[in-house]
């Protein structure tokens, strides 16, 4: 009787048992099972963030924070180009001042300083508006019994030669006109400039070449009236070294206002501008 009761029982049981069983493995192998450590030993170690600045030191790391976005190698390229622009700025604006100091001497509506002349130097040689041309000249009039003035102005003309002669040498003329022809012969005027500079040519002539020559320049000079033979005077003159350039144009007048070194430094501005040949010597 039991066994009749038994074998009334369902069959389905077993195959639901079963079910059970093969959905649970089923579900065991789709569980994603864990990387051998094999797998992160074999795979180098990749930081996530890059690292921008190495420092050896935390001293380093801190001194580079402190510093901030600038570095004393950014600071003083800074103050260098600052000072190169400054230094290029002045020489510019001097530079155009003294070219527009030359081309107004030359313009429209100005009387013409300068001329053609001959007259004879120190050494009885003529000398014409021509021999001077080729390079720049310094010309300066006075007399050879001036007591105080042309001895100074003359110094300072030598000293105005010899700063210009060791940066351009041959292309300045040093001339030296009497304005009292009657008492400065060659011979007195060799004696006399010799003593102030070697290479300085001295001029001299009759009384209406040096008037005319004084004239184109427009140069004061005056001689005192009803003078006797032998009796000693003296002239009045302008005092001004006058530049020319190689053409023989009219470029500045330098007065007592400029020392030598800035009197130099005016000639040698004005030959840096010059863009014709320059003679030397």
């Amino acid at each position: 009787m039991a066994r009749a009761a038994i074998n009334a029982l369902p069959r389905a049981v077993p195959r639901q048992c079963t079910r059970l069983v093969s959905t649970a493995r089923s579900a065991q192998a789709k569980r994603p099972t864990a990387p051998s450590p094999t797998k992160f030993q074999s795979q180098p170690y990749q930081p996530l963030v890059q690292r921008r600045f190495k420092f050896k030191t935390v001293e380093e790391a801190k001194s580079r924070y402190r510093s901030g976005p600038f570095s004393w190698k950014a600071g003083l390229l800074f103050v260098l180009t600052g000072a190169g622009l400054v230094w290029y700025f002045e020489n510019e604006k001097k530079r155009m001042h003294s070219k527009r100091i030359a081309e107004s001497n030359k313009g429209v509506g100005r009387p013409k300083v300068g001329g053609p002349f001959e007259l004879i130097d120190q050494n009885g040689n003529t000398v014409t508006d021509q021999d001077l041309k080729g390079r720049y000249s310094l010309v300066y009039f006075g007399f050879t019994h001036c007591p105080d003035i042309c001895p100074e102005e003359l110094d300072k003309m030598a000293t105005m030669f010899d700063l210009v002669e060791q940066q351009r040498p041959g292309a300045l003329n040093p001339v030296f006109v009497t304005c009292d022809p009657a008492r400065d012969g060659p011979k007195e005027m060799k004696e006399y400039l010799v003593e102030f500079h070697p290479k300085f040519v001295g001029l001299t002539g009759t009384y209406d070449q040096i008037k005319s020559m004084c004239k184109a320049y427009r140069v004061y000079f005056s001689t005192p009236s009803e003078v006797k033979p032998g009796q000693d005077y003296l002239v009045d003159h302008s005092i001004y070294f006058y530049l020319m350039d190689p053409e023989g144009d009219f470029v500045e007048a330098l007065g007592r206002q400029h020392s030598p070194e800035q009197a130099a430094k005016v000639i040698l501005d004005h030959m840096k501008e010059w863009r014709g040949p320059l003679k030397t010597r």
